[in-house]
């Protein structure tokens, strides 16, 4: 039975596991990274298979008028079981309805978002990190 919590204080060992599993393209061997990307977000929403994280929501937030999701992440065992869904979910729960949510998709999963109710855009722009 997968469970849902929010910020309980997950781990970079943790988040990096999630992230190596999942097929999502972050420094997953920068712990030291991994733990700023943790201790900056406003809200992390979780899915938990008994002690074990699968999944994760990260999110930077204002929670007034937008909010970025940074993360979304579900290891790759777990996908295709609405995990990822009910982490969006989790997330909008979270947030009033004045709240805007964005993100920037990777590639493979662009048909996923519509799907969730996410209107694709063609309007942003990036400055892409360096690593």
């Amino acid at each position: 039975m997968v469970t849902y919590r929010l910020n309980t204080g997950i781990t970079a060992a943790q988040l990096a596991e999630v992230f190596q599993s999942s097929g999502i393209r972050r420094p997953a061997d920068d712990l030291l990274r991994l733990q700023k990307m943790i201790d900056h977000a406003d809200l992390i929403a979780e899915a938990w298979q008994e002690q074990k994280l699968i999944g994760i929501a990260r999110v930077l937030t204002d929670f007034s008028y937008c909010a970025y999701i940074s993360d979304l992440a579900v290891k790759k065992e777990h996908q295709g079981r609405g995990i990822g869904a009910a982490l969006l979910k989790q997330v909008k729960a979270e947030l009033s309805d004045e709240v805007a949510l964005v993100l920037l998709s990777a590639p493979e999963a662009i048909g996923f978002y519509p799907k969730q109710g996410y209107e694709r855009m063609d309007k942003a722009f990036l400055i892409p990190h360096k690593k």
